[in-house]
């Protein structure tokens, strides 16, 4: 799908902004947006496969980016010996024998006849297969817990180089993804909803009470990153030399040559990722998953697989989310399991896409920038307002603090505004699907 003059015209203004930002608040501010703003458009472009290209209503998408965090911690994180030791192996045992009593429930399912009997041999099995998992796996849990639970008290990582966590974390999501698929994709799209957003919930629950496998709530700090950190950077002698000639400090201009790093990487995923979903969406698989979309009755009559694609739909999709949540986790350096919140990692998502067009894959990138922009900036400016329009109000006044007090919620009633607005005069987004 070619970008029109004015698709690029809107581009170049959000380009300019981005420059604006840079020259009356600081360049390391206008970085930051641009690098959040290029991870999150890589989500909006995983959540546009499925509900641009075949209709899925996914709010699961918390789920799914944390996975590919969690990617992170497991490839480049260096494994902790005595914690292997002192449980490393019951663990894998209990992992093994828990997926072997529902590979066992499953086949017990299969060929059985439907009655009481089957039932009762369901309850058999997993009953038995629950009480021997928790045998071995909860007292080497414990063990793995209780080695130096101050600093590690999980098994650690591969300690292999933190680039491979970005491949790693989208086939970890893509994988959590077709588990959920075959379960819940023959449902409503409304319970389609309800599921995914449980099962997201699920998955942050895991990472944040399962120290053994990511420390928790106490979270993975000091993983490496792909891009040499500021203080790095500060001693070379060319980052001096361009520090003199901006007119910056040495630490400043350390920091935004550290955040372009990042950039030119996220630039190179999300160009791939634009390239291969625009060849796709204009092939006949494109146009078949687009037909499923628009009437499925008919597309089932035509004899397509429809609940086959929607699978394939979903784990594509799902696994671009899992990519971009091991993206950020690289940036930050950590993985904290209590930031996942669906207001981030699902609501805002989907505005992007709302707002920047949705079946339109350039839509999504510009919708991501647009949002990104106005949630990072919308609250000082709310803040600034709330505290400009009381300035002449005495001090004790009701009305004066009730305004201050509400300046927190600026970012949120500029959300809702914003999508109201979009929905009302473009329905259709930034730039629709043609």
């Amino acid at each position: 799908m070619s970008l029109t003059a004015r698709d690029l015209g809107l581009f170049a203004v959000m380009g300019a902004i981005l420059a604006m930002v840079a020259m009356f608040q600081s360049p390391q501010l206008a970085v930051t947006i641009l690098n959040m703003s290029l991870i999150s458009a890589i989500m909006a472009l995983g959540v546009n496969m499925q509900w641009g290209y075949a209709g899925l209503f996914n709010v699961g998408i918390m789920g799914f980016t944390a996975v590919g965090g969690l990617a992170v911690v497991l490839v480049s994180m260096p494994p902790v010996p005595e914690a292997w030791a002192a449980g490393g192996l019951g663990i894998l045992l209990g992992l093994m024998l828990g997926v072997a009593t529902i590979l066992a429930a499953v086949l017990v399912y299969k060929r059985m006849t439907p009655g009481k009997l089957r039932g009762l041999a369901l309850f058999a099995v997993i009953a038995v297969g629950f009480f021997i998992t928790a045998q071995v796996f909860g007292p080497a849990k414990s063990a793995v817990q209780s080695v130096n639970p101050a600093a590690t008290g999980y098994l650690g990582g591969a300690n292999l180089p933190v680039i491979l966590a970005w491949p790693v974390g989208a086939v970890f999501a893509a994988g959590v993804a077709w588990l959920v698929g075959k379960v819940s994709l023959g449902l409503r799209a409304d319970y389609l909803a309800i599921a995914t957003l449980g099962i997201s919930e699920i998955v942050i629950a895991v990472l944040k009470h399962e120290r053994w496998l990511a420390r928790g709530v106490n979270n993975v700090t000091g993983i490496d990153r792909p891009v040499p950190r500021p203080v790095e950077l500060q001693p070379q002698p060319w980052v001096q030399s361009l520090a003199e000639s901006f007119g910056w400090s040495v630490s400043q201009t350390a920091s935004v040559v550290s955040g372009l790093g990042y950039s030119v990487l996220f630039l190179i995923v999300l160009g791939i990722l634009i390239w291969l979903a625009e060849r796709a969406l204009n092939s006949p698989w494109g146009r078949m998953m687009r037909a499923i979309r628009d009437n499925e009755v008919s597309a089932r009559a035509m004899g397509k697989d429809v609940t086959r694609r929607h699978l394939m739909i979903f784990v594509l999709g799902s696994g671009v989310c899992g990519l971009a949540g091991a993206m950020m986790v690289s940036m930050d350096g950590q993985l904290t399991p209590g930031s996942y919140e669906p207001l981030r990692f699902t609501f805002l998502i989907w505005v992007m896409v709302i707002v920047g067009g949705s079946g339109n894959n350039w839509g999504s990138v510009l919708g991501a920038f647009v949002i990104w922009f106005l949630w990072v900036q919308v609250e000082p400016a709310g803040r600034w307002v709330m505290e400009t329009i009381p300035s002449g109000m005495d001090v004790g006044s009701d009305l004066r603090r009730h305004l201050l007090d509400s300046a927190a919620y600026m970012r949120l009633l500029t959300m809702g505004v914003a999508l109201l607005l979009m929905l009302r005069f473009a329905p259709r987004g930034l730039i629709p699907e043609r």
